[in-house]
């Protein structure tokens, strides 16, 4: 009987171990599938916000502008949907002076343009929304040259050597009699112009359709600025001619050295100022300025020459400083620099600011000769016209001489005629032959 107990015992043990090692592995199992769900849950979610991260937009604002610049109108070069990489020019801010390149700061697409084009806007004032991507395709330079290339024209067929045959008349053609009378008259007070109707911009076969632009802001500063100094200063203009031989000269025998050791070309600009600084230290009076304010003339001794560029957008003027402390290098140097910005759009308000004296090259436009207005406040501007070959009389005998027409515009309120034409004539004297310039005379 004992026997029979302690079997029943031993299975109820075994039982009861089986029992155990079951419930521990279905909490194993479950544990197992929770951590499975739970990490799933995790990769999900991190999913989910590296998603989020790639679509997040950002906001660009206008940059900062120079303290005497408020407000200027936005032009946009790009358009809702067109992809935008790092640093690429997307839009710009005209002002009065100069174009403020607007740059996105990173890769990715407009998403919409918070300020329409022509708007006028500030300084970090928030005008486009972009969604960040790195999936911006580079720009297709060869394929687009390839496409041109494929699209090129073939070239027409050779001509047949058949010649066209030609029939000859039979017989002349008859001469129609010439009427007696009028074949149709007309009261002239019945005859009426054509109009036109409000459907159409073409009458009597010719368009006359209008478009109006709006004037953008540095062409109305340029506008008010001129309209200024007729309104203030009493211009007056003289002239005189330049025989360039000696410039040319000079410039044609050096300009391979020049440019073989300072990288810089050697160009007719130079040699003009050079001898406008050299004329304007002589006369001290074109340099000066009248305060307006206060009545008073104020005397510079620095000298600082304004170009005049013309650009696509208008006229600009930037300014070369100290020119009475440079030399042919430095001029160029300086010229250069300029040059390259006014090309790049990227001059500043402070590269256009101030200015005691300006001159204007009408000539490589090949302007033969011209009235230059005042650039206010400065009291004289020059202005170089083109060099042409004409007949002039050498020493009692006619020869061919490569001559430029000058014009110095002044104002009449601070400088008399004679001083005017006199600082003139010092810049002829020094162009016409540059050893004045070294020597001093």
């Amino acid at each position: 009987m004992s026997g029979v107990i302690r079997r029943s015992g031993v299975q109820v043990l075994r039982q009861w171990s089986v029992l155990c090692i079951a419930g521990v592995e279905t909490r194993h199992t479950t544990l197992s599938t929770f951590n499975s769900a739970r990490l799933s849950s995790l990769t999900t979610a991190r999913s989910i916000s590296t998603t989020l991260a790639l679509l997040d937009s950002e906001i660009i604002k206008t940059p900062a502008f120079a303290e005497s610049i408020t407000s200027g109108d936005i032009r946009w070069t790009k358009e809702v949907g067109d992809p935008v990489r790092a640093d690429e020019v997307i839009g710009e801010v005209e002002t009065d002076k100069t174009s403020i390149p607007i740059n996105s700061p990173f890769n990715g697409v407009i998403e919409s343009v918070l300020v329409e084009d022509g708007d006028s806007v500030g300084p970090h004032q928030d005008v486009v929304k972009i969604t960040l991507s790195d999936d911006v395709p580079e720009p297709a330079k060869e394929e687009a040259s390839e496409s041109k290339a494929s699209k090129a024209p073939s070239p027409p067929p050779p001509p047949t050597s058949e010649k066209p045959v030609t029939k000859s008349p039979s017989a002349a053609p008859t001469v129609p009699k010439m009427p007696d009378r009028p074949l149709r008259s007309v009261n002239v007070a019945e005859i009426t112009p054509i109009q036109s109707s409000g459907m159409s911009d073409i009458v009597g076969g010719f368009s006359r359709k209008e478009n109006r632009v709006k004037m953008n802001r540095m062409r109305l500063k340029i506008a008010k600025r001129l309209k200024e100094a007729q309104n203030t200063a009493a211009m007056l203009t003289t002239f005189n001619e330049i025989d360039m031989s000696n410039a040319m000269e000079l410039r044609s025998k050096n300009k391979d050295m020049f440019f073989k050791k300072h990288d810089l070309k050697l160009s007719f600009m130079s040699t003009f100022i050079k001898a406008s600084v050299y004329a304007l230290q002589d006369s001290p009076a074109v340099n000066a300025v009248i305060d307006d304010n206060t009545n008073d003339i104020v005397y510079r001794d620095y000298i600082d020459i304004s170009v005049a560029v013309s650009t696509p957008k208008g006229l600009v003027v930037p300014v070369l400083r100290n020119c009475n402390n440079m030399n042919y290098v430095d001029i160029e140097r300086g010229l250069s620099h300029l040059a390259e910005k006014a090309r790049n759009n990227e001059l500043a308000i402070e590269d256009m600011d101030g200015g005691t004296f300006t001159i204007s090259n009408g000539g490589v436009f090949g302007s033969m000769f011209g009235t230059p207005i005042l650039n206010p406040p400065q009291s004289a501007i020059l202005g170089m016209h083109a060099i042409n070959e004409r007949p002039v009389a050498v020493n009692g005998k006619v020869e061919i001489r490569p001559m430029m027409y000058v014009a110095l515009t002044y104002d009449h309120r601070l400088l008399d005629g004679r001083e005017a034409v006199l600082f003139l004539r010092k810049i002829k004297s020094a162009v016409e032959d540059p050893r004045m310039m070294f020597l001093d005379l």
